[in-house]
């Protein structure tokens, strides 16, 4: 795996002029952002080699390179989830990839159901922790050479770019939210149970992605952000039936406001 890595990072390198250090995974909330890119290079992970392809609706499936907010950056139009029957390693291959082609800052996105009873539909809740309830963890096997074999996770996502995500937040009376997001396997949305089961564990904010990816970028020692929408609430009480259609309505609904907010970071940063 680990040269098939180094093989497509050199692949990448021979095709993009600039040499971006801040990437963005255009997940759940942050698809709009592509249009504010100024692209360069727009190379469809079907050109790609060893990469895998996006299945799911709302995920273009496009590696963009270019500038926003002034800054040289690669962005993902578009992930890969463990529930599309991708492997861990598989779903985490675009990061390794990014760390061997000099990226230092990720930021990341998705669509999270709310178990704070504090939380509304289309609030913004900034990812402080995270919970991996994946059956698998991205490192299991031989360890990677970019971190340790036991990495230390006290840390996860960087509290500078939290601090500066609060100023610009207050600058443009943005209401956010901080929370600990809890990554699980889907396809299946919660139960009831399971909702109430998550909010016990500790967990604001579940869904399907970002934990993998910040697991990686962590034992890379990449700096990391991250945001998640609000989509629909998993409170005992509140829980209505959900569907990936709803889901992506409530998150095109507040884009703006978390794309307005993730352009001023990386204009900063």
């Amino acid at each position: 795996m680990y040269e098939k890595i180094q093989a497509t990072a050199q692949w990448l390198k021979e095709k993009i002029t600039s040499k971006p250090e801040t990437a963005i995974i255009l997940g759940t909330g942050l698809g709009r952002l592509a249009d504010e890119i100024e692209v360069t290079d727009r190379i469809p992970y079907s050109e790609i080699p060893n990469m895998p392809v996006s299945t799911v609706e709302g995920h273009s499936g496009c590696l963009l390179v270019g500038k926003l907010g002034g800054k040289d950056i690669l962005a993902m139009q578009g992930r890969f989830h463990y529930y599309e029957g991708y492997s861990m390693k598989e779903v985490t291959f675009p990061v390794r990839v990014m760390y061997e082609l000099g990226i230092k800052t990720l930021f990341v996105s998705n669509a999270g159901g709310g178990t704070n009873p504090d939380f509304n539909i289309g609030d913004l809740m900034i990812i402080t922790d995270h919970i991996n309830h994946f059956p698998e963890n991205p490192l299991r096997g031989k360890n990677f050479p970019t971190g340790p074999r036991f990495p230390d996770m006290s840390e996860v996502y960087d509290k500078e770019l939290i601090r500066l995500a609060d100023s610009i937040a207050k600058e443009k009376n943005i209401k956010v939210q901080h929370g600990v997001y809890l990554g699980t396997q889907g396809p299946t949305f919660e139960t009831p149970a399971e909702y109430k089961m998550f909010r016990l564990l500790g967990a604001d904010s579940v869904g399907m992605s970002t934990v993998p990816e910040a697991i990686v970028a962590h034992h890379c020692g990449i700096k990391l952000f991250g945001m998640s929408i609000i989509t629909d609430i998993g409170v005992e009480g509140k829980i209505v039936e959900i569907s990936h259609e709803e889901v992506q309505k409530a998150a095109n609904a507040v884009q703006p406001l978390m794309a307005e907010i993730m352009r001023e970071m990386i204009r900063r940063s």
